[in-house]
Parts: structure tokens; C-alpha cells; sequence
């Protein structure tokens, strides 16, 4: 009654072999399983793609339920972790029982466990390590569905061993959705994607991790907003490396940590334009936001629609320790925490977006650090730093963001936690390239000139 599918073949075989005998059973099971594996072959190989997302998932679950998660096997991996318990009245040890297996990728598989009385997750969270290796696996993170019900993510194999390509950059404006931008993918074999409408981006990372690679592929997802004028494009820059060659495209651009000094100025107190430091753009963003609050409560609005008259302005602030916490002057640096405070608690009503990046993730480093709605750790150096980027026990639930090797293969390899679940997910960012970057820009700026359309506002330049 529990597995009808299981239990319907013997059932059908033994009614064929008392209606029509044993050996006309045979001839009949032989070619229904010859027609079934033929049937499957050419499904395989003429449609593969659909072959993967229907039939592949059930055939993967079927045999690893049957093979792994399923009697004295499953007793023993629970007996070997303690995770059963004996009832004092009658001494018969009742055993966790495993209600249904998903294996959506080859490389992760997701199985439903009913508990036995008296346990809780907290229990299966405390002997992750201990199943992982009881199992043969990579690692286990659990989640509470339900009462009386976890789920066990079970990453058999590393499902990231190449390289994604970068994003294809759409090439009209209805093609973006601002609320399902594609960043890379996931360890089920499904899209990594990011609401810009609806989120403030954290990417905390050691260095060499893949940062960049996350609001590189949103800034490709956007070019067509970013060339239309639909998406006003900031950029704090303290290490003029990566984002520097998208100075052209900025609405505002700046890398000064502080304020040229009198004798770098021209005769015309300018250095190549107005000097505009990174806490004045700060500071000029929470302007812009302030100015669309008054606009809102001025008509009676609730909430903005991306527009010519009303664009998304997207802050990136590359390596937010710089500014926050390295800067030469503490009031100064003090300051920008607040604004920047501000904006993350009252920006999402008025389409103003933060995207935010920095190696050290602590507090001292990133006080507005747990204002972000949206957090992604790629590989860190300690496991302390998991918990600081993702939220309090999200290692000990299976993010082991710590453990990813430094290898340049890793890159953009880390662990985020999806809406509607407190599991943390093992995803991987599109790489960009310098070259992919130039196609951006050369992008953005033929698509102005054909349009002889250049941004609201010519930037400010303010290069150190």
C-alpha cells in the first residue's frame, strides 16, 4: 500500500502467469521490457533534453531509493550515527523512515525522512558530518518541512566541474525581467537567478573567489535598461580594477577615496572634471532616493515603476571594506555607514538597488552587513565567516562555504539561501570575461549612439 508502483510488477506478472501460463508470461515480459529499453534508448538519444527533465529524475530517485535509502542499509547508517531510539516500554528500536527520494541532478539527491517520536532536526543537524561520511558523500544539509518531517540535500559529487559561460545579453528591453535575472546555476541542475526589484545583493568572498562574476552577469542581463536609460548605473570603485572599463556607461563613477589635495587641482580647482569622492556618489544616491520619496508621497504612490522619468539606480560598491572600514578618515567612513543604512532600509520602494562586495564579512568591517536581503558566500577562510554571511547556523545546515578548495577551478563556487527555505543551496555564478565586459560596453554606447540617446546625466569623472 505504501509503494504501489514498486509492488504493481509482481503483481501483474504473477496475474499474466495464472491466466496465461508461465511460458507465454515470459514472451510477453521479454518484449515489453525489449519495446520499454528500445523506447527509452531512442527517447534518450532523439530528445535528450527532455529525456533529463522528465524521465532521468524518476529512474535516478527509483534506483537510489532502492539501492541506498531503504532496509537494513538505511537502519545501519541511522543505528551508526545514534539517530534512532529505543522505546523504554516495549525495547524495539524504531528507525527514521525515508517517505520519498528526488534526485533532480546526477550529483544531489533529496530525500524525505519521517522522524521518530522524541527527535528533532536539531538532532540531524549536529550529525551532518557524521552522515556524510557514513553515507560515502560529500556533505548533507537538512531542512524542516513540517512537523515530524526534515529533508536531507545529499551531495553525492562536486556538481560544478566546469566552467559556466557568461550570460547571453538580451537585445531588447522587453526580453529582461527585472524579477528573475539569470546569475549562473544550481547544484539541482536548475537557473541561480536574482530579483533585482525585490533585493539588495551581499557577495562576501576571499580573494580570487569569483565576487565580481555576480554583478558582471547581472549588468550583462540589464544592458539593454542599462543603454535605454532605464537602469542608472553607480559605481564605487576603491580598487579600479574590474568595474574601471565601465566607467563610459556609469551614470556615476568614482574611485577617490578622499578628496584631491589643492595642488593636484588645475588652475580651475578640477582634476580632469569635478572631483567626486566615493562617499559624495554615496552620498548623491541617497539624494536621488530621497528626491523620489518626495515625488511618491507628493502623487499618493505606494511603490515606482522602472521608467524613463522613474529608472532603477543600481549601486556597486567593490570591496565595501575599503569605504567602511580601511577609510583614512573615520567620521568620514562613519558617515557612509549611515547612508548607506539608510538606503538598504528605504531603497526598495523607490528602485533604488545596493549590490555589495567585500572580503572580510565581520561586523567591524560591514556594519550593514545583515540589511542585505539577499546573501551569497562564496569561499571564505574560516567557518565563523559562513555564519556571519549567510545567517546563524547556516554551516552547521550544510553551507561549508570554508571548505571549498582555493583552487582557480572553484571560482564562483559558494552557497546562498533561497527564499521560502532555510536550506542553504550550493550554487555557481557565470564567469565573465575582460573580453565579455568590452562587449557590454561596446554594446551599451553603439546602442546610444543609434539611438542618439546618452544618459540622463553625463557622469562624473573621478579617477585617482
Amino acid at each position: 500500500m505504501r509503494h504501489p508502483g514498486v509492488m504493481a510488477l509482481p503483481t501483474v506478472g504473477a496475474g499474466a502467469v495464472i491466466e496465461w501460463g508461465p511460458g507465454t508470461a515470459a514472451v510477453g515480459a521479454g518484449w515489453a521490457a525489449g519495446v520499454s529499453v528500445a523506447a527509452g534508448v531512442a527517447w534518450r538519444r532523439g530528445a535528450p533534453g527532455s529525456f533529463d527533465y522528465y524521465a532521468a529524475p524518476v529512474l535516478r530517485a527509483w534506483r537510489r531509493r532502492w539501492g541506498t535509502y531503504v532496509g537494513v542499509r538505511w537502519r545501519r547508517v541511522m543505528e551508526a550515527c545514534e539517530l534512532y531510539r529505543t522505546d523504554r516500554r516495549s525495547g524495539v528500536d524504531e528507525f527514521p523512515r525515508v517517505v520519498r527520494v528526488r534526485a533532480y541532478s546526477p550529483s544531489v539527491d533529496t530525500v524525505v525522512v519521517r522522524m521518530v517520536r522524541g527527535q528533532s532536526a536539531k538532532q540531524y543537524e549536529a550529525k551532518l558530518e557524521e552522515l556524510a561520511d557514513t553515507l560515502r558523500v560529500r556533505r548533507v544539509a537538512v531542512e524542516r518541512t513540517k512537523p515530524g518531517y526534515v529533508v536531507l540535500v545529499i551531495e553525492r559529487r562536486e556538481p560544478f566541474t566546469e566552467v559556466i559561460a557568461a550570460p547571453e545579453m538580451p537585445g531588447d528591453v522587453d526580453a529582461v525581467d527585472l524579477s528573475s535575472v539569470y546569475v549562473g546555476d544550481t547544484e539541482y541542475d536548475t537557473d541561480f537567478r536574482v530579483s533585482i526589484t525585490g533585493n539588495h545583493v551581499f557577495v562576501a568572498g576571499a580573494t580570487g573567489a569569483g565576487k565580481n562574476s555576480i554583478p558582471a552577469s547581472i549588468l550583462r542581463a540589464l544592458a539593454p535598461l542599462i543603454r535605454d536609460g532605464l537602469v542608472r548605473l553607480w559605481i564605487a570603485d576603491p580598487k579600479q580594477l574590474e568595474f574601471s572599463k565601465l566607467e563610459p556607461i556609469a551614470y556615476r563613477y568614482s574611485s577617490l577615496s578622499e578628496a584631491p589635495d589643492d595642488e593636484d587641482l588645475d588652475d580651475d580647482g578640477h582634476e580632469g572634471g569635478e572631483p567626486l569622492t566615493i562617499a559624495a556618489l554615496i552620498g548623491q544616491f541617497k539624494a536621488t532616493m530621497a528626491a523620489k520619496q518626495a515625488r511618491m508621497a507628493a502623487d499618493g504612490d505606494r511603490t515606482l515603476r522602472v521608467s524613463p522619468e522613474t529608472p532603477l539606480d543600481l549601486l556597486i560598491v567593490d570591496e565595501i571594506g575599503a569605504v567602511l572600514a580601511y577609510a583614512a578618515d573615520p567620521r568620514e567612513a562613519r558617515m557612509v555607514s549611515k547612508d548607506l543604512a539608510v538606503i538598504l532600509t528605504q531603497g526598495r520602494a523607490t528602485l533604488n538597488r545596493v549590490i555589495g562586495l567585500v572580503q572580510e564579512p565581520t561586523k567591524d568591517t560591514v556594519p550593514v552587513r545583515d540589511l542585505f536581503t539577499l546573501r551569497v558566500c562564496l569561499r571564505v577562510t574560516t567557518a565563523a565567516q559562513v555564519d556571519m554571511v549567510l545567517g546563524e547556523n547556516a554551516r552547521l545546515r550544510g553551507a561549508l562555504a570554508d571548505e571549498i578548495p582555493n583552487v582557480p577551478e572553484t571560482a564562483g563556487i559558494g552557497y546562498v539561501i533561497q527564499p521560502r527555505s532555510r536550506v542553504p543551496q550550493r550554487v555557481r555564478a557565470a564567469y565573465v570575461t575582460d573580453a565579455e565586459l568590452d562587449e557590454l560596453l561596446a554594446f551599451v554606447l553603439a546602442g546610444r549612439a543609434a539611438l542618439h540617446t546618452d544618459s540622463p546625466e553625463p557622469h562624473l569623472k573621478a579617477v585617482a
